[in-house]
């Protein structure tokens, strides 16, 4: 077992001995000083593990030595003890970057419960956050076998998630291969259960189903216009459940998290599919027979984002929702500050819709971009890119605005992203559409293995362009490659965060209910 070096700054330092004996016998090895120059003068040639810091010494006092020694070593963690309980002692102290605060008397297993807190943590938190996963890995492995519905999987994925976010804080991260092999027989068993369901749910033939993408805003979104308070619905495009739960403690600061549910988006799982139903209330083959002067197949040229607003309205109306809307849809940090810098104006709407789509751009750059794959590697970097994002950008600064008016604030998006591992062949000719994860064409050509097929695309709710027209949806972690130029196409693509198929990541996604605090 490590041994560990800590220096002991107290006036009365001798009559510590029973105290200093005591850490001696669990394996720390003492070094103790009689005041905070001699602590100081230590700690320039020294390095230690931990610093006891007595507040209360005479000549320099415990806060001004704590703050040399953070100046010389800043990173060693520093316990301070004092016989105070004075609040603005505490403050200082805490506003020093101390790791502990005890108060005297203290007894040797305060002293040991604070030292293995800060020095031991991490090594205990690992041992105990792999044990525990081992207990839930059986039950969840067990799960698969059962008759599950929606919701049963939406709490599986939650589960494998709260593990992911959990494992990926332990010390070596040695139970990460286990959890990556059990999302993968997750998504597995999740593809059987969208084959045999999804089709049902689409055409409303079941009372046990999830809310879907076309239904979202009634749901979740309308009844809050019955509050006195605007409503913001902000839809950041791409955020999976694992990215909105590293987001959640920086919302935590500014809101009460009153709701946080989930919804099932709808297929294929990208933006022009997912996001136009959101916003206009209707599944897409809907969407291209009423709404045929705004929407845009995949064989039409154009942006098939660009008439959400109108969408929007068209909804509203249909609905006979009588509120003062407005959209806005943020791609640059300049569109960002535009509104945040009119918060005032939005203000005086009942429903105010904002679109952010960084976490989009994000998933599209780290598939082009060398420099942003090796920056996002894997799951957790990516999460760790979007944190660093949010942190700085203007969404949260208007979120921190929007608390301190009190508006009422829906947090969502249209879908999620996988990380794609194994191609999958297929053969379409050149009316097909790019996308990785879905195909949609006529004689397409491919093995019907590990994919879901929607020869009728009525059934699915699907614009058919012409009699043949079939969809191909992509499961698991696989995504489309053409035969030719094979090699090339799969080393470029894979490991890149794509949508359009079927997993938990891209299928079940967040819906979150704010309240200021």
């Amino acid at each position: 077992m490590q041994r560990y070096n800590i220096l002991w700054a107290d006036d009365e330092i001798d009559l510590l001995k029973p105290h200093i004996m005591f850490l001696n016998k669990k394996g720390y090895d003492i070094t103790g000083v009689n005041s905070g120059a001699d602590a100081i003068e230590k700690c320039e040639h020294e390095n230690y593990d931990v610093i006891f810091l007595d507040e209360n010494m005479p000549g320099m006092n415990g806060i001004e030595t704590l703050t040399q020694i953070k100046q010389i070593r800043p990173n060693i963690p520093v316990i301070m003890i004092t016989k105070s309980e004075e609040e603005h002692i505490m403050e200082e102290a805490i506003g020093a970057k101390i790791e502990d605060y005890l108060i005297k008397p203290i007894n040797p297993n305060q002293i040991l419960l604070s030292v293995k807190k800060t020095l031991d943590k991490k090594r205990i938190v690992s041992e105990r956050t792999n044990h525990s996963y081992q207990q839930d890995f059986q039950k969840i492995s067990m799960a698969f076998f059962d008759d599950m519905d929606y919701s049963d999987w939406v709490e599986i994925y939650k589960k494998l998630v709260y593990w992911d976010l959990e494992i990926n804080d332990t010390e070596n991260k040695s139970m990460m291969d286990v959890l990556d092999m059990q999302k993968t027989e997750a998504n597995v068993n999740f593809t059987k259960f969208i084959k045999d369901n999804y089709e049902s749910w689409i055409n409303d033939e079941v009372d046990d189903r999830p809310i879907l993408s076309h239904e979202l805003m009634k749901e979740k979104v309308f009844p809050e216009l019955d509050n006195e308070n605007p409503v913001f619905f902000i839809v950041i495009d791409n955020l999976r459940f694992d990215q909105w739960k590293v987001l959640e403690p920086l919302i935590s600061d500014y809101y009460n998290v009153e709701e946080e549910s989930t919804y099932y988006s709808i297929l294929p799982t990208t933006t022009a599919y997912a996001r136009n139903s959101i916003f206009s209330g209707m599944l897409p083959s809907d969407m291209a027979k009423h709404d045929s002067d705004i929407w845009l197949g995949d064989d039409e040229e154009g942006g098939k984002n660009n008439n959400e607003e109108e969408f929007l309205l068209r909804q509203l109306k249909r609905r006979r929702i009588n509120a003062k809307a407005s959209y806005n849809k943020v791609i640059h940090v300049n569109q960002g500050k535009h509104v945040l810098d009119n918060i005032h104006n939005l203000m005086n709407n009942k429903l105010n819709v904002i679109v952010y789509n960084f976490v989009d751009m994000l998933s599209h750059a780290r598939t082009d971009t060398e420099m942003i794959r090796e920056l996002a590697p894997d799951e957790p970097a990516y999460r760790s890119l979007t944190y660093s994002w949010f942190m700085h950008s203007p969404l949260l600064e208007t979120l921190k605005v929007l608390a301190s008016k009190k508006a009422k604030v829906v947090i969502s998006t249209d879908h999620g992203t996988i990380r794609c591992k194994r191609p999958y062949k297929i053969i379409g000719d050149r009316n097909t559409n790019t996308n990785l994860r879905y195909k949609q064409g006529k004689n397409l050509s491919f093995d019907k293995k590990n994919v879901l097929v929607a020869d009728n695309p009525n059934a699915f709710y699907l614009p058919k362009i012409n009699v043949s027209t079939s969809y191909v949806f992509a499961t698991e972690d696989y995504f489309f490659a053409y035969p030719n130029n094979y090699n090339h196409y799969v080393k470029y693509y894979k490991d890149t965060f794509q949508h359009g198929g079927i997993s938990l990541e891209e299928m079940i996604i967040p819906c979150v209910k704010l309240s200021a605090k």
